[in-house]
């Protein structure tokens, strides 16, 4: 029984990315560059929709509660829809929040007393939403969501199995990690590649930030859970951060992330890209998980010695590239 959920998660996640990749173009599922793009050919898209059925049918067939499956699965249609035809962000974003407050409310009784619950609703429906735009926002080039998205919830079944976690949360973990195994070959092979797209994106960060608030029995857990998405809410938080320095709007289009500029400016094959930002990501959640029984201040001193590298790391590359531009200009 607990190799049924990843074996089919492993079927379903490569057979939706294969479906895609031959009738996405005529289904009118076909993402075309822009100022944004790292690719330069029209190229299919919305291969996530296999992680997104291997969600559903694990939710089923395990059972788990409808009030968990059926928001999530409204945000991942919602999310397909948007890879069709397109949405406003303000749409989205409406959609995102409606679901994540329904998923929060069903479990009104996780926040502890009435007064604790108020004050933390609102904060944690945008702690959900914000990480599956993160999510989003990452998945720029080859292999970036699939490898995050394997480790991510790979670490988070192993963290179910050492909390004592709901095991039909853990196996669920475990289908959705092996789902994104499943897409990587499809969105790494770069002669026949087609893109995870929002209805996977949208759904993994979503369901990520869901279970990193429900697995967490203190705020211990809480950064440990939170750490094994570390780098992208590193590389995230830091762009957001310098783009709001230099006074742009977070809702124009862009090409700034450290991953972006390591692919597009620096020239470094997607592929390094996504794999060195996986080995991050295990180094950091491992790490942090590792200090877990000595208590939150560990833990989070672990987690802010990774950010503070991070930051490091991401200042040095940008000034590297804006001296190297500057060289450039003047020849």
């Amino acid at each position: 029984m607990i190799y049924m959920p990843p074996a089919a998660g492993l079927i379903l996640g490569a057979g939706g990315a294969w479906f895609m990749l031959l009738w996405g173009d005529r289904l009118g599922f076909t993402d075309l560059p822009n100022e944004r793009s790292s690719h330069v050919k029209p190229t299919p898209k919305s291969g996530g929709v296999g992680i997104f059925i291997a969600f559903l049918a694990c939710a089923l067939v395990l059972p788990l509660p409808a009030w968990f499956w059926v928001p999530v699965a409204g945000v991942a249609l919602l999310s397909l829809y948007d890879d069709y035809s397109g949405l406003t962000y303000r749409f989205r974003l409406f959609g995102q929040f409606a679901a994540a407050l329904v998923l929060l409310l069903s479990n009104y009784e996780w926040f502890g007393p009435t007064v604790v619950r108020s004050l933390l609703i609102l904060p944690a429906a945008v702690y959900i939403v914000g990480t599956a735009n993160f999510y989003n926002f990452m998945d720029g080039i080859d292999g970036m969501a699939g490898i995050t998205g394997f480790i991510a919830f790979g670490l988070l079944a192993l963290m179910g199995q050492v909390a004592g976690a709901v095991p039909n949360h853990a196996m669920l973990a475990m289908a959705l990690s092996a789902a994104c195994l499943g897409f990587l070959p499809f969105n790494l092979y770069k002669a026949r590649r087609v893109f995870m797209g929002d209805v996977g994106s949208i759904l993994l960060g979503f369901t990520f930030a869901f279970f990193t608030l429900s697995l967490a029995r203190s705020l211990t857990d809480f950064i440990c859970l939170a750490a094994f998405l570390f780098p992208f809410y590193g590389d995230e938080l830091t762009t957001m951060a310098i783009r709001l320095k230099d006074g742009e709007r977070l809702t124009q289009p862009h090409r700034r992330h450290l991953y972006q500029i390591l692919a597009n400016e620096i020239g470094l094959d997607h592929w390094k890209v996504s794999l060195g930002y996986g080995i991050l990501q295990i180094a950091c959640g491992l790490s942090v998980m590792a200090v877990r029984s000595d208590g939150w201040l560990a833990a989070f001193l672990t987690l802010l010695l990774f950010s503070a590298g991070f930051i490091a790391a991401t200042l040095y590359v940008r000034l590297v590239v804006r001296r190297r531009f500057h060289r450039e200009a003047n020849l």
